[in-house]
């Protein structure tokens, strides 16, 4: 369609959503009081527990008097959050537990053996099987089971300090028993350093006596090796061969950069000379004083000849002789460079003899160094064994020496100590009456409110359309009231199956609701007025035949399961019994398989009082005058397997008055049901504005092509429904060719 719906989004009315809670304040509080009544009597008849806490400190508590030499704090590893987590579960072990029992005698007390004193209403739930039968279970079992649900220990977070919580009836047994747990886990982190201790003696003298035979025999073999190998100890630890082998090759490394700096001075002054290049790039030949002196005095006669040019010719004497003392120079400039190449390679012989003989020296070393490399690596093999056996026996004996005073003296410090101990609490932890009540009652109102606002929500009540949708004020809007005599309406119907009503309620539509109300009139006149315009006049002449195209009712089911159309708007002009059409077209299609629900929106009801066979069903007025939800509206067809909402029982002005909520409905139903028809009746084109959405199919219900359904259908698409189909129900032959600018599918 080409007119859409600008009401598909839909707002939350904030202010009818909240007012629903003034509406059920009575509710909400009844049910707020009720809960808060039956939280406070639970807590006030509840046995009150009370909790009493012991803290540890764990640590090391070794003094620095009687620490063994050689050792501090600091080198000792500090508890980390996984040591902690482990003394917590040491804490709380069955020993520790069984302990701290015994010498209490808590196997005395029916808190924590409840066979000494077990209610009625335990047995019965034993003898039914809901609880497990406490006699099956060990005494000893019984009492730590009962100790461990009332213990609580845990470590108290970015320290090293441990809590140990222990809830009771009796206040002075609660400390008592925290107080037991933390002193017995001290004890016995005293006993176990002790055992350490006299276990470590009788392991430490065997593996010294051992250690130093060991030790001896390692140094004895140390001194033979050394003193048959004639090894001769140069510096930095080396052995004498190695060392000179090392001053060898670095005077070889120099020599042989000497000669290689010579050969390549000499080769690239004569290059120079063979190239007939200039000397002046060389080092060797700017560094002679020679060639230095004899370079400025070319400069010099040089000069003079520019001098002399100016003023003589080339040919004069003076400057031929000048010219001739010049090319002397030059001569006398490569005669030097001459003796400088013979020079640089006397010098690159002489390094050559020298790392000759470099060369022969230190392959003599090398052997020399080889075998005194092997001899060296075998005493240092014989050497580390001593040592390192040497290192153990004194180690051995510090520790040995240290544990025999501790276990003499009976010295174990532990590594925890009681920081906090436990005192008799004086209020209980358990229940707290007045948290408690508050929790409850917050919490009940909160849930009352959340339920009665989604409860609005659910109902549709609280919705409106968005921003922008195109609706006008309906206040002052007159709604043809239906007659509300259907028992006597069904005894007048004659049989026919499409207007059980009276005539004079015809051609009115729920969907026109934009008709001014008329000043002086009511509702009976209004219906004597369209009883008057629906009936045609003898005076009036016959109308003149219209050529309509329009299809079959099977054909507009057709057409609307094969263009997956979402609504069907369904206009007759003729009144009441066109209505037939859409009641046919929903039962066709859903004959078909879709899920169809047909709206009612006559104000006589005649789309859906053949499908129900009773007009005292809730409908859509009930829906909109807020006094019935979806549920309650939506019925079966009772000769199909279509749904249906009727006109309904409620005030049509009060219905009427939200109006506004029609495309909320529309797209509510849209979205649960594959094809939703609504019959209009006689409305028009601004009275179906509000219905079309995304998926529209217009369609013109007509029994006869006269000049009323000619009117009704140009009407409309001049209106913006340029697509509107005719339809007529089943028996009536379709009269002729589509007037100009209509369709049909037929």
């Amino acid at each position: 369609m080409s007119v859409q719906s600008a009401a598909a989004d839909v707002d939350v009315d904030l202010r009818q959503l909240f007012a629903s809670l003034a509406r059920n304040w009575l509710r909400i509080v009844l049910v707020t009081l009720v809960v808060t009544g039956l939280a406070f009597a639970l807590a006030w008849l509840a046995t009150p527990y009370y909790k009493a806490t012991a803290k540890l400190e764990i640590g090391t508590r070794e003094s620095e008097y009687t620490r063994p030499p050689g050792t501090n704090d600091d080198e000792k590893p500090i508890l980390d959050e996984q040591g902690v987590a482990t003394q917590v579960q040491i804490i709380s072990s069955p020993d520790i537990l069984k302990q701290v029992a015994t010498k209490l005698n808590l196997d005395k007390l029916p808190e924590f053996d409840e066979t000494l004193k077990m209610s009625a209403l335990g047995r019965m739930l034993v003898l039914v099987g809901l609880k497990s039968d406490p006699f099956d279970i060990p005494p000893e079992e019984r009492v730590l089971n009962a100790m461990h649900d009332k213990l609580n220990v845990y470590a108290v977070e970015k320290t090293r300090a441990i809590a140990i919580e222990f809830a009771s009836k009796d206040p002075k047994l609660a400390a008592e028993i925290a107080n037991g747990i933390a002193n017995a886990y001290i004890a016995s982190k005293g006993d176990a350093k002790l055992e350490s201790n006299a276990a470590a003696t009788d392991f430490l003298a065997p593996e010294i006596a051992d250690l130093q035979k060991r030790v001896k025999d390692a140094e004895a073999k140390v001194a033979a090796f050394r003193a048959q190998s004639d090894l001769l100890m140069g510096g930095n630890n080396a052995v004498l061969p190695t060392q000179q082998l090392a001053e060898l090759s670095s005077e070889l490394s120099r020599v042989r950069a000497s000669r290689a700096a010579a050969e390549a001075s000499a080769e690239s002054v004569r290059r120079a000379l063979q190239n007939g290049g200039s000397l002046d790039s060389v080092p060797e030949v700017l560094s002679s004083e020679l060639i230095q002196r004899l370079r400025e005095r070319q400069v010099e006669l040089r000069a003079n000849i520019a001098d002399l040019s100016t003023t003589l010719l080339d040919n004069h004497p003076r400057i031929r002789a000048l010219k001739s003392q010049l090319a002397d120079l030059d001569g006398q400039i490569r005669n030097e460079a001459q003796k400088i190449i013979r020079g640089l390679s006397a010098q690159a012989q002489t390094a050559k003899a020298r790392e000759d003989q470099l060369v022969a020296d230190v392959n003599t070393l090398k052997a020399a160094s080889a075998r005194a490399g092997e001899q060296q690596v075998q005493l240092d093999v014989l050497q580390r064994d001593a040592n390192v056996q040497r290192q153990q026996l004194e180690s051995y004996m510090a520790s040995y020496n240290a544990v025999v005073s501790r276990k003499d003296r009976r010295y174990s410090p532990v590594a925890a100590s009681l920081i906090a101990s436990a005192q008799v609490p004086s209020q209980p932890y358990f229940p707290k009456i007045g948290p408690i009540t508050g929790a409850a009652a917050a919490a009940s109102l909160l849930l009352m409110a959340i339920g009665t606002l989604l409860g609005e929500l659910f109902s549709g009540r609280a919705m409106r359309p968005a921003a922008g949708a195109r609706f006008t004020d309906i206040e002052q809007v007159a709604m043809p009231a239906a007659r509300v005599e259907p028992t006597v309406a069904e005894k007048h119907d004659g049989g026919r199956a499409f207007g059980p009503y009276e005539q004079g309620a015809a051609g009115y539509s729920i969907a026109e609701a934009e008709l001014p109300t008329p000043p002086e009139s009511g509702p009976t006149e209004d219906r004597a007025t369209a009883v008057e315009a629906s009936e045609p006049s003898e005076s009036m002449p016959e109308p003149r035949p219209s050529r309509l195209g329009e299809i079959d009712v099977e054909k507009a089911a057709e057409k609307l399961i094969a263009s997956g159309a979402a609504r069907a708007i369904f206009v007759s002009p003729e009144g009441d019994e066109a209505a037939a059409s859409a009641v046919l077209v929903a039962r066709e299609v859903s004959d078909a398989g879709l899920r169809v629900l047909l709206l009612d929106l006559t104000a006589s009801g005649a789309a859906s009082r053949p499908m129900l066979d009773s007009g005292l069903f809730p409908g859509i007025t009930n829906l909109l005058a807020s006094e019935a939800q979806f549920s309650d509206v939506i019925h079966p067809d009772l000769y199909s397997d279509a749904h249906v909402i009727p006109v309904g029982t409620a005030d049509p002005v009060r219905a009427m008055r939200a109006a506004d909520r029609l495309p909320i409905i529309m797209q509510s139903l849209t979205t649960a049901y594959d094809l939703v028809v609504v019959e209009c009746g006689a409305a028009d084109a601004h009275g179906i504005s509000r219905l079309v959405g995304e998926g529209t199919e217009v369609f013109l219900s007509m029994l006869e092509a006269d000049d009323q359904v000619t009117q009704a259908a140009v009407k409309l698409i001049e209106n913006g429904y340029p697509d509107v189909t005719l339809v007529t129900p089943v028996g009536h032959e379709p009269p002729g060719t589509p007037v100009p600018g209509k369709r049909s599918a037929a």
